[in-house]
């Protein structure tokens, strides 16, 4: 007979999981692997809410596994550490992303890019960890993970508003680097102001850019110019507009992880110039070609980064003053926060608060214990 979740590991945890695509998330007692000799363990005290959860929470992208326990922005301190790690002690304040495993041996892993690696695991809801068994993810009251995959933090990069940087962050920061737009005097175009564009355009102004955003919100004129110092804003219905800033840009972000028209955008590149994917829409996009042959232009993907560029990131967000505008609210609270970021009611990143005396408070409280 199969052992339980509770069961398969020495180690109690104790989290929020959902059990099918409704993605209701509710108590979840569920175990972790004892600290082997190049494991840290640690205690989750924030734990970002991503778009992408919201994915994997409904399976939009048609491979979700459940019981799901999501969360990969991860920030804690350790608790425990394996007899070999030799770049954390206990006390140390660590961050965990998308990441808690590749092979270590191909092309990608040994040119620090884990992330494109074709045997990664992912912090939640990836391929089975190497005993086998499901991996879950931050919204939980402590994680084990290998030492390889654990990022040290920064001291004056707060908590809270850090936590977000282990995946809008990176996800941002590395197609940036990688594509040259870390340079000044580019202007770079921001489609999308949610998690993931308003941290490109902290990044951008970082980096000494002009920056655009393009918007379907009108709404968010303000925030964009006053709040993130953008530049300039561009409403995407507005084709007046985009036609009087065509040929503008140097480079797009799009972050937008809904199903959208690319045309109208590209023609705000200049000849040359780079349209890059964030997002992840649950649909294919329609690629118009012809613009993109006249240009020479470049659609191109990026996918969050590697450990190494991740602790990059991290200490040049800290040196920047860099953090994501975030929403901190308590556990119990994470499917409303849920239903308003489907609905996009929502100014950026949740981020909660998952120290161990609320979880301790939550499993008295609740009368329902899964297994």
């Amino acid at each position: 007979m199969a052992k339980s979740f509770e069961q398969e590991h020495p180690v109690k945890a104790f989290g929020w999981a959902a059990r099918d695509p409704s993605g209701h998330l509710s108590p979840f007692n569920f175990s972790r692997r004892a600290t082997g000799e190049k494991d840290v363990r640690f205690k989750v005290l924030y734990t970002g809410i991503c778009h992408s959860d919201l994915h994997h929470l409904k399976n939009d992208w048609g491979s979700s596994k459940y019981p799901l326990v999501p969360g990969h922005e991860i920030v804690g301190v350790v608790t425990e550490v394996g007899s070999k790690v030799e770049s954390f002690k206990v006390g140390n304040k660590v961050g965990v992303g998308c990441l808690i495993g590749s092979c270590r041996r191909c092309e990608d892993c040994t040119d620090n890019l884990e992330n494109y690696c074709p045997k990664k695991i992912l912090t939640y809801d990836g391929l089975p960890y190497y005993d086998g068994t499901m991996t879950f993810g931050g919204y939980s009251d402590h994680m084990v993970v290998d030492e390889h995959f654990v990022v040290h933090w920064p001291e004056n990069l707060p908590l809270d508003g850090g936590a977000p940087l282990l995946c809008a962050g990176i996800t941002t920061y590395s197609p940036m680097k990688y594509f040259g737009l870390d340079k000044p005097s580019l202007h770079i175009g921001v489609v999308g102001l949610g998690g993931l564009g308003h941290v490109a355009v902290k990044f951008a102004k970082a980096f000494g850019s002009k920056v655009t955003v393009i918007s379907t919100s009108p709404s968010k004129e303000e925030e964009a110019l006053k709040n993130l110092g953008a530049d300039a804003f561009l409403v995407s219905s507005d084709s007046d507009a985009l036609q009087a800033a065509a040929s503008t840009l140097h480079a797009i972000i799009d972050t937008v992880s809904a199903v959208h028209p690319l045309l109208p955008l590209l023609s705000l590149l200049k000849n040359h110039a780079k349209y890059i994917m964030l997002g992840a829409p649950e649909k294919p996009l329609e690629l118009p070609v012809f613009p993109i042959l006249m240009g020479r232009k470049i659609v191109a993907g990026s996918n969050i980064g590697g450990l190494k560029e991740t602790e990059e990131m991290l200490n040049f967000a800290a040196e920047h003053g860099i953090t994501a505008d975030v929403e901190v609210i308590p556990i119990d609270y994470v499917n409303t926060a849920i239903d308003r970021l489907a609905k996009n009611d929502v100014s950026f990143c949740f981020h909660f608060p998952f120290l161990f005396q609320l979880v301790e408070i939550h499993r008295r409280q609740t009368k329902w214990h899964p297994t």
